[in-house]
Parts: structure tokens; sequence; C-alpha cells
């Protein structure tokens, strides 16, 4: 991670869905969700909008971890802290 904002908070990862923004990324985040009255889960997700250094060479596919910073602009409240390339 290369910058000058304070990471604090949650620290979160996901999977980079889109890169067409100037240093800015799409992750998709997957979750379960229980419904009780079937007894069964239900997949959901929920995308987000991070910061991306020009250091990182991200593509899409790529899981990324993130960390959550003050707003860096409407929807960007997170920055990229490290990048594992897909396989």
């Amino acid at each position: 991670f290369t910058g000058n904002v304070a990471i604090r908070g949650r620290i979160l990862s996901g999977i980079v869905r889109s890169t067409k923004m100037k240093r800015t990324l799409v992750i998709r985040r997957d979750y379960l969700h229980f419904v009780r009255k079937y007894q069964r889960y239900e997949k959901r997700h929920k995308n987000l909008s991070a910061h991306v250094s020009p250091a990182f060479r991200v593509r899409d596919g790529d899981t990324v971890v993130v960390g959550q910073c003050r707003p860096l602009s409407k929807t960007v409240r997170f920055n990229v802290l490290k990048v594992v390339p897909a396989a």
C-alpha cells in the first residue's frame, strides 16, 4: 500500500469486477444469508468501490484486500492494500 491516507476500521477482501475507472475499481463480496423459514442459506453479494494506487497492477478476477479510510469521493471509502493475482 502506498499513500498517506490513514487506514482504520474494517479490512475486507473481494474479487475485482471492474477496472474501468481511473484509479478506482469495483470489487464484489459474496456472502451467504440464512433464511429461518426454510432453514437454508441464499447467496447474496455487495459491490464496493475502492481506490487503487497506480503502483498496483490489477486485472478483473484478481482477489484484493482493502482497508477502510476516510471518504475519498461519493462512493469510495476503501483503499487497496494487497493484490493476489488470479491463477
